[in-house]
């Protein structure tokens, strides 16, 4: 089996199998980019509307980990509009020489690129690093979301990852692994180990969008290494300060949003709503992709009369 994709849209019908979705033919989905301060920022934008849904992956992710969820979405609503970015230093947007990608520096990025791509308000989920972003955006740039929906994640999340052992923050372990490997087959053992819940062809599938291979030869992952993991606890403020309406999803075998932090999250915003996916854990989207668009569907018609 040849370890690359020709064309990075082929494997979808794979995943709606997987997902016990029904597939008639790809869905209207191109990749898209622009600049932001000489820094290209690329995505996925399906559907033929202005996206009413944006979604920002975790870190060490890219816009491919969503399509699962988005085949959910639209096997609802066909001519849903929803927009996948990948992150800077992620996927396919460009990655800074500075390796700056902490949740202020990325959140003015997507700021200047949401504004341009999301012509209505949007509900923005954000997973993760994803998420940490999100809760800036909602802080700084109101006017972009309608609805924040949070996934496995709090302004706490660097303590937890801290006191995670590699087992219990699975794949987020690889972030800090080896940087190359000498075939396709020893990065996808790699992901394997580290996720062994996961199928191996829904791993396979995530590893070819998550790699390319070097002037050398060797596997690497496409994105970039960060300067530093940083502290998020000041997006704790931004919570507080954020008046979009938030939905926190947690996953239950995740180590990296406690009791405690979900409560933390309640008090700084009043009238949160949260959700606990027992089977899943970190990458909930990756472990119960169907029940997060449940969630997400619920969360983006929220108030909206749709």
């Amino acid at each position: 089996m040849v370890d690359f994709v020709s064309d990075e849209f082929e494997l979808l019908a794979q995943n709606a199998r997987d997902a016990g979705l029904a597939w008639w033919a790809r869905p209207a989905v191109q990749r898209v980019a622009l600049t932001v301060d000489g820094h290209g920022v690329s995505a996925l934008a399906w559907g033929n509307t202005p996206p009413r849904i944006v979604l920002l992956h975790g870190g060490g992710q890219n816009a491919h980990t969503w399509d699962t969820v988005v085949l959910s979405l639209l096997a609802t609503a066909p001519g849903l509009g929803v927009l996948a970015v990948d992150l800077p230093g992620h996927g396919h947007s460009d990655w800074r020489a500075d390796h700056d990608y902490q949740a202020a520096t990325t959140a003015r990025t997507l700021t200047a690129a949401l504004r341009s791509w999301a012509t209505h308000q949007a509900t923005v989920v954000g997973m993760s690093l994803g998420g940490l972003v999100t809760i800036r955006l909602a802080a700084v740039a109101p006017d972009l979301i309608r609805h924040a929906v949070i996934v496995d994640v709090t302004p706490s999340a660097q303590i937890r990852r801290a006191a995670a052992t590699p087992a219990e923050q699975g794949t987020v372990a690889l972030i800090d692994g080896p940087a190359a490997f000498d075939s396709f087959t020893e990065m996808l053992d790699a992901t394997i180990a580290a996720a062994p819940h996961r199928s191996p062809a829904s791993l396979r599938r995530a590893v070819l969008h998550n790699a390319r291979t070097d002037e050398e030869g060797k596997w690497v992952w496409r994105y970039d290494r960060h300067s530093e993991h940083g502290d998020f606890t000041t997006l704790w403020d931004d919570l507080t300060d954020s008046a979009a309406p938030m939905t926190l999803v947690r996953g239950g075998r995740s180590p990296f949003v406690t009791d405690q932090d979900a409560a933390e999250f309640a008090r700084r915003k009043p009238g949160l709503t949260q959700y606990l996916v027992p089977h899943a854990g970190h990458s909930i989207q990756s472990d119960a992709p169907l029940e997060l668009a449940a969630i997400i569907r619920t969360a983006s018609q929220d108030g909206s009369g749709d």
